[in-house]
Parts: C-alpha cells; sequence; structure tokens
C-alpha cells in the first residue's frame, strides 16, 4: 500500500524534461526506480515521445506543459502537478526536483541586450526561485533539489557572461536553500555540467568540429561530454546513497580547464 512519506517508487519531477539533458536524467532515473513528471514548453510531441520510452522502461510518467520564464504560470503548474499526483499516483507529495530548463545566449558583453539578458533571469533565476518555491509544499521531507549550473562559474570563456552570470547566482540560491530547507531534511545540490553534445545554444558543441575538438583538446577524458553523462550524475546525486551530500557544487565536465 502506497504511503506518503514513504512511498514505493520516489516521483522526480524534472523540467525540460523532454529533450538534451532533461531526457536523458528522466531516462536514467527510471531506469533505476523513479517515476517521473517532466515539463516541456512547446514540445509536445517529443516531451510524450519521452515518456513513452519511460513507461517502456516500467515506470510511471506524466508530461505537463510550463515556460519556465512566466513566473504568473507557476502557481497553475502547481496545481496541475497536484491534481497529477493525486490522479496518477494517488498520493499528495513528490521526492525530487531537477531545475533543468533553460536557454542559453552566446554574446560578447559589449552585445547583450538588455533583453537578452532579461530573458536569462527570468527563466535561469526568478523560474528557479519562484518554481521551488510554489513546489515545496508538494515535496515531501527528506526529499532532493538539484539545480543545474554549468562549468562556465568556474571557467570564463568569451560570450556567456550573462549565461554565465545567472548560473552563478542559482550556486548561491541552492546554498541558501540547503539551509532553509535542512529543518525538513530536503537536500539541495548544484549539478554543473561542462560542454555537452546537444542542440543546446544551437547544437554547436555537438555539430561544429572545430569547436567539439578544442573542447576535447581541453578535457582531461579526451572528448565533449555526452547527455547521458550528466544525466548519470544527476540520477547518482538523487540515488539512494548520495543523501548525505548536501548543499555542494558538483561539476560533471570530464575535467575541463583543469
Amino acid at each position: 500500500m502506497t504511503n506518503n512519506t514513504h512511498p514505493i517508487s520516489p516521483i522526480a519531477l524534472i523540467t525540460g524534461g523532454s529533450r538534451g539533458l532533461g531526457k536523458s536524467t528522466a531516462l536514467r532515473l527510471a531506469a533505476q526506480g523513479s517515476d517521473i513528471i517532466l515539463s516541456y514548453r512547446s514540445q509536445r510531441a517529443a516531451a510524450e515521445a519521452t515518456v513513452a520510452e519511460i513507461q517502456a522502461l516500467g515506470r510511471r510518467a506524466v508530461a505537463l506543459p510550463l515556460d519556465v520564464g512566466r513566473s504568473a504560470d507557476f502557481e497553475a503548474f502547481a496545481a496541475s502537478v497536484r491534481q497529477t499526483l493525486a490522479d496518477t499516483w494517488q498520493r499528495e507529495r513528490f521526492d525530487h526536483l531537477v531545475n533543468n530548463a533553460g536557454e542559453g545566449v552566446h554574446q560578447s558583453l559589449m552585445e547583450t541586450s538588455e533583453a537578452q539578458f532579461d530573458a536569462l533571469f527570468q527563466v535561469h533565476l526568478k523560474g528557479v526561485f519562484f518554481l521551488t518555491q510554489k513546489l515545496l509544499p508538494l515535496m515531501n521531507d527528506g526529499g532532493r533539489i538539484v539545480n543545474i549550473s554549468s562549468g562556465l562559474t568556474r571557467f570564463a570563456l568569451p560570450g556567456y557572461a550573462a549565461y554565465a552570470a545567472m548560473k552563478g547566482a542559482v550556486e548561491v540560491l541552492s546554498r541558501y536553500m540547503a539551509k532553509e530547507l535542512g529543518p525538513r531534511g530536503i537536500a539541495v545540490n548544484t549539478l554543473a555540467p561542462g560542454a555537452i553534445a546537444t542542440d543546446f545554444g544551437g547544437g554547436t558543441v555537438r555539430d561544429n568540429a572545430q569547436v567539439n575538438g578544442f573542447i576535447a583538446a581541453q578535457t582531461a577524458l579526451g572528448r565533449v561530454g555526452q547527455p547521458e553523462d550528466i544525466g548519470g550524475a544527476i540520477a547518482a546525486l538523487l540515488g539512494p546513497g548520495s543523501g548525505w551530500i548536501n548543499a555542494q557544487r558538483i561539476e560533471a565536465s570530464g575535467g575541463m580547464f583543469v
């Protein structure tokens, strides 16, 4: 019989779970026994395809629409999550939150527009802050949160000032979340990927052979990252043996610029 405090299987909510790192995370978590709620902004078909892949692994999954850049929609999204938990799982709470949804801007400091800056702020910082705030009443005590950052908060590459600044703020926010949510037993960490071969930022790392080769040459393990590398790292942070890891920035970059 299902118990809200000690569910048979954990439920993870992943924003931006229809493709890239979010999809890889969803599949890895499902493979290790989690059920999944994933959000998508516009790619409904891709989200439903990911749900089907999760179901093929024997887990339950639901895809819900959400634009993380529109904080006015968060209350309605939280209500949708609450209803989904009741309808699909007959539960009131989920266990793990992965704040993954994001977008990239590659623009020099001098050429970054205020509109670009504001869009990054809405998605990467304001979105993470207030979406987490709205979802926390639906999280089980003893749960875990992983906020996605970037290797660009440790090393600087021209053209990423605004993006990296938002991710740096998320890393600070994560430590404060860990401090304030400690009494509920909720651990909060940031996972900072290095350069990954996805369609993020126009797919430059994946599709541009010169960029790909440069990154591989600057990485101790001699290649660029793949989505599975990050999905596996996040799944490990949410696994049963990692509950004592808290308030940390963990970089998964294969050793970039060491």
